[in-house]
This record gives structure tokens, sequence and C-alpha cells, in this order.
């Protein structure tokens, strides 16, 4: 029997599954901790916080992609204006997408998924949406930082 060395390399649309899935992953673990461990984030059952994770996760990329084309079209020109432009448009889309995320989990949870505490749970919910960004963050920066990384047998 000869022992050969499996070669895994992932192709784009299995980097995309996987970086997705991990994210979503991530996005379910932070909504769990907040609904056991603060009681301004209560989830009706696990398989709502799931639902809520790839909702979340959907909602964010679309978000931080729509800020990223218009960040890159006011870049492309010149002048104080566009740079005023690109500020504004970039704190309306990060700040005011949020509210949407809330209203969006809103209708499609209702009383299964609530936000409670300050400003009507808005306080809450930008907690939650922080943390899952930072984790997602720390994430990302361990898998990059085992990048050439080999295990030796």
């Amino acid at each position: 029997m000869s022992k050969e060395n499996k070669v895994y390399g992932f192709n784009t649309p299995q980097r995309l599954f996987v970086g997705y899935s991990l994210a979503v992953l991530v996005d379910l673990v932070v909504l769990n901790f907040f609904d056991e461990y603060w009681e301004y984030v209560n989830i009706e059952s696990f398989t709502i916080s799931f639902a809520a994770a790839i909702l979340l996760q959907l909602l964010l990329k679309f978000s931080i992609g729509l800020e990223h084309k218009i960040a890159n079209y006011f870049k492309a020109k010149e002048g104080l204006a566009p740079k005023i432009y690109r500020g504004l448009s970039t704190y309306v889309i990060l700040v005011g997408s949020k509210f949407l995320m809330l209203e969006a989990i809103n209708l499609m949870f209702g009383d299964k998924v609530s936000f409670t505490g300050p400003w009507h749970g808005v306080v809450a919910f930008f907690a939650v949406v922080f943390a899952i960004l930072i984790a997602e963050a720390i994430v990302s920066r361990i898998y990059f930082a085992l990048e050439g990384k080999e295990q030796k047998a």
C-alpha cells in the first residue's frame, strides 16, 4: 500500500461555501451567547437563531458590498466634495442598514426574536451586530495567520 499525501486545495465556490458557512456559524454563536447571557436579547429557539444568523449574514454582506461599491464610485472622483459624499454615504449605509436589518428581523420573526432595553432595543441590536463583526474579524485574522503554516506529519 502506498502512502500518498493528499493536497487540500479549494476552488472559488468551495472557498465561498466554507467562508459563508463559517460566518453564519460565528453569527449563530454570537446570537446565542447574547440570548443566554444578556436579558436584552431573547430568541425563542435554536432554529430561530439559526435562521436569524443566515438573514443577518446576508444583510451584512449586502450592506458592506453596497458601501464598498459607492465608496469606490466616490474614490474615483477628485476634489473635496466626493470625499465628503463618500464619508456621508458610508455613514448612512453602515448605520442605516442596521435599522433595516432590525426591521427585517422584526418582520421575519416577530416576537420570536426580540431586542429590548435602551432605545427600544436598538442599543442591544447594535451591540449584537458589532460583536458579530468583531468575532468575524477575529476568525478571519486567525485564518490568515495560519496561511502558509504546514502541518508536520
